[in-house]
Formats: structure tokens, sequence, C-alpha cells
């Protein structure tokens, strides 16, 4: 704790992100909303400065060649109710559409401009899927198939937003039914932003990280007589230009 003792910002975030988070149902409740709320208005007032972050130099912005992580990551805390970290992205590059399952977050862009697409996974279209070869379009039901020609799932999504994100920008929220599936691109140079999610990823738990990519099929409307537009997201592998590499949290001393 400083010396005159009150806790940095970021020791206060994580105070009320623990508060938040550690009775996360029901989702719905006045008192988890309320608690969201507070959380969300002291995420708004953080800045790179508070963490010791500041935007990388011009110089350096390139790394180290075309080996360097599009996507760093600074890990500060973690408990069963909660992660917390810091994401940098290089300059044009993105996090790949991918999901939250079962998972509340909040992101708070502390330097750069990031244009984030958000969406929300509908039911998933019966016997739809495409081929892991790449096939155009939904695979019909086969009576037999070899494992390594299984259909990816595909879903039906709608498209729910698609926004620009600065340091004075509120922070952008995501629950497990609304938003939770999203895509984060840094536009007009590098961008960070603080990362929350509740409780965090674990595959053990079923909250494994997905990836998708969007397709487009058009199908007849039976009563309408016309031809209407169908957004599908197909899930795929993590796509090969996508990787996140790892760095020291340079700010104030978070515990739990």
């Amino acid at each position: 704790m400083p010396l005159n003792g009150k806790s940095s910002l970021i020791q206060q975030i994580a105070n009320k992100a623990n508060l938040a988070y550690k009775s996360c149902s029901p989702a719905d409740s006045k008192d988890f909303s309320a608690r969201r709320s507070e959380l969300s208005a002291l995420l708004a007032e953080l800045r790179a400065a508070d963490l010791n972050i500041s935007p990388p130099k011009k110089s350096s912005n390139s790394g180290s060649g075309s080996s360097a992580a599009p996507v760093t990551y600074m890990h500060i805390c973690e408990t069963d109710a909660f992660s917390m970290g810091v994401f940098l992205l290089r300059s044009g590059c993105s996090i790949p559409l991918h999901d939250h399952p079962d998972m509340h977050g909040m992101l708070k862009v502390l330097y750069g401009k990031v244009r984030i697409r958000c969406f929300d996974k509908l039911e998933r279209p019966q016997n739809a899927g495409v081929s892991e070869d790449g096939g155009g379009g939904p695979s019909q039901p086969q009576s037999s198939q070899s494992p390594s020609q299984e259909a990816s799932p595909v879903w039906q999504a709608e498209l729910r937003s698609t926004s620009e994100f600065t340091e004075h920008s509120s922070p952008c929220l995501l629950t497990p039914l609304r938003d939770n599936l999203h895509q984060i691109e840094a536009i007009e140079g590098p961008a960070a932003f603080l990362d929350i999610l509740a409780p965090p990823y674990d595959p053990d738990e079923g909250r494994d990280c997905h990836y998708y990519r969007v397709i487009h099929t058009e199908r007849n409307s039976k009563e309408e007589e016309v031809e209407e537009e169908m957004l599908l997201l197909l899930e795929i592998p993590q796509p090969d230009d996508f990787w996140c590499g790892g760095e020291p949290y340079p700010g104030p001393e978070v515990s739990l």
C-alpha cells in the first residue's frame, strides 16, 4: 500500500472486481448489476500511466521482425472469481473473433484506438456445418464420415455492434448472453487495453476459448418469398497468424 495509506487505482479495481464477480449468480440481480456498475465507473478512470505503461516508440513498434507476436499479454492477477491483465496490440494487428463461454467481461482501452465487433451467438442451425477441407457452404448430413472429414460447427449469429474505443471511452462490457463474441483490432497505431474476465478461462470447467470466422449464406423465406441473408459463424482452430506473447507487468502490485 502506498505511504499515504490509499490503495492504487488498479488495486481498487481488483477489489471491486473480486466483490462484483465472486458470486455472479443470478447475473440479473439488482445487487450484481449495482456492483458491476460501480466497477465499470471505477475502471473508466484508469489510464495507461496508472500502470506505468506507455505507447511504444515508433522505431520499436515493428518488434523484432516477422517473429514478433502480434499481441502480448501482461498478467496482473487471477482468482477463482476473475482474471485481470493487459493486452498490447501491434499496429494493424487484431485478436480474432472468439468467445467467452458463460463468462462476463470488461475491456478498458489504455492507449491507442481499437475497433471492436460484437456478436451474439444464436441457435445452432440443425445439420449445419462446413467440412474441414473448406467446402463452400453448409455440409449435408453424411451417413459415414471419417474424423478428419467431420464438419466444423456453424452457428447462427447476430452482429450486435461495430464501435471504436479510445482511452476516453467507457469500458466495453460482455455477458454470457450478450456481446459475448468479439473481434478486437488496433487501428491507427498500436493499442493496449485492460481486460477483466469473470470467471477466468478454464477448459476443465467448460470455459475454453473458441475462434470463429464469419460466413454468409443465402436462404429463401417461405413466408415472404424473398431471399434473406443470414449471418453464420464457422468455428475454426486458432488462426496460424495469431499468437500471444508475454511480457512483465510494470504497474503497482495487486494482492487479493
